[in-house]
């Protein structure tokens, strides 16, 4: 028998733990551990409360999840309440699929100040992230600046401009609603260093920025290259480009009526953050395309804003007594391989790339490399070990069993047209589990 503990519930950890169950059968028991009583980690509490449909990927997990041979472990930090040395004593194999939850740092001057965030607390904040729960931002400034030109930042921008009714179905958690419904924001600036054929923007999210009530997309034409350039893009880069040059075809009447400007301002790059505890502005260069880099003009502005968010990408945590690689950040590892016995996978092994669906030939790989290296096993205790340790620490630890109930709870807390109400606290869901 070969026993595998997975740390991490998200997509990267469930796609690894069917892999091993396709490869082994019977033949093995999986533990899924997380830190959280809830699993599916970025499922939850990464992809935007109103694309329900994304998140439906959960019930695959929960396939994989319900199958006899794999536990959930949740409420267990790996590192405190048990550490990475004795889970490789356990287990034949332990695999590494926390993500990259932190946000990588502008590295700027006032990045410090109040009301500047990362994406993952500010996303964190309105999926109801424990750990983002408290973050209160304040939005009653006019003008909120969103660095990056990715998904994250679309998603970000949407947030901020969605009407109350166009938040029916999606699981936006209740201090977030409440919040922006009390918003003051007028004017969403996203300040991209290079230019509209280098976003990593899908033609999906940009498609959903046209189409909102209260907000009109704006780009300044003399930005987009000739349009015969296109041509050389990708097909979805090319589709996404065209929803720019939408944008930037809308005529001012189009936007009058909207009560939100989201500009695109690109070949714009941040050089500080400004204001005495407070953001009050950002200040940016202009840039321009050399080789492909964007390199400064020298052609200084400031952003007068009141609230900037950061979608610049995100980095794993440390755990310790793993080996971590400050610059990439994402644990030190060979293909997966970190020692004898400790792998990692998904964003923890290359870094935030790909999407949910890349995680799945990840795990299948991670796993073809473990049997490579465990044959049939060492005849390790795995999670009988485990529970003995529980038991002993008297750990709280919540089982699928448990988590089915904290779900069940949500479900019923829910708002009209919503599918759940979040809960944002842990002694909450752990009272809900044991209810």
């Amino acid at each position: 028998m070969r026993h595998i503990a997975i740390v991490g519930s998200g997509p990267a950890g469930y796609y690894t733990a069917e892999a091993a169950l396709k490869l082994w059968g019977d033949e093995v028991r999986v533990d899924v551990y997380d830190s959280l009583p809830v699993p599916f980690g970025l499922i939850r509490s990464g992809v935007a409360p109103d694309h329900q449909s994304i998140k439906a990927v959960s019930r695959r997990y929960e396939t994989t999840a319900l199958t006899g041979n794999v536990r959930f472990l949740g409420n267990v930090t790996i590192g405190s309440d048990v550490t990475i040395p004795e889970l490789e004593m356990l287990y034949d194999a332990v695999i590494l699929a926390t993500g990259a939850p932190h946000d990588r740092k502008l590295g700027l001057p006032g990045e410090e100040l109040h009301n500047v965030f990362g994406s993952a607390s500010f996303v964190g904040w309105y999926n109801g992230h424990p750990g983002f729960a408290g973050l209160d931002p304040h939005l009653a400034h006019h003008t909120a600046v969103v660095i990056g030109n990715g998904n994250v930042a679309l998603d970000v921008a949407r947030i901020l401009a969605k009407s109350q009714d166009e938040f029916a179905g999606s699981d936006i958690v209740a201090h977030a609603l409440d919040a922006l419904k009390e918003a003051r924001i007028e004017r969403i600036v996203i300040l991209g260093r290079r230019g509209p054929h280098q976003i990593a923007m899908t033609p999906k999210e940009l498609g959903e920025l046209g189409h909102l009530s209260r907000a009109c997309p704006i780009v300044e034409a003399a930005d987009l290259p000739d349009e015969s350039e296109d041509a050389a893009l990708d097909p979805g880069q090319r589709k996404s480009v065209a929803h720019l040059r939408a944008f930037a075809a809308r005529s001012p009447e189009e936007c009058s009526e909207k009560a939100i400007r989201v500009e695109f301002d690109f070949f714009a790059s941040p050089l500080a953050i400004t204001g005495a505890e407070r953001v009050e502005a950002v200040q940016v260069e202009r840039t321009q395309l050399l080789d492909g880099r964007a390199v400064g003009t020298g052609e200084t502005y400031e952003i007068p804003a009141g609230l900037v968010i950061a979608c610049i990408g995100y980095q794993t945590s440390p755990i310790p007594d793993v080996p971590f690689d400050d610059k990439a950040g994402r644990f030190a590892n060979d293909e997966g391989r970190i020692r004898p016995g400790l792998y990692c996978v998904g964003w923890s092994r290359r870094g935030p790339t790909g999407t949910i669906g890349t995680n799945r030939p990840d795990g299948f790989s991670i796993i073809e490399k473990v049997a490579e290296d465990i044959g049939a096993g060492a005849a390790r205790r795995g999670g009988e070990g485990f529970d003995e340790i529980a038991t002993e620490r008297g750990l709280k630890v919540v089982r699928y069993r448990d988590w089915k109930k904290i779900e069940e709870a949500e479900i019923a807390n829910a708002r009209e047209g919503s599918p759940r109400e979040k809960f944002v606290l842990v002694q909450e869901m752990i009272a809900a589990a044991q209810g």
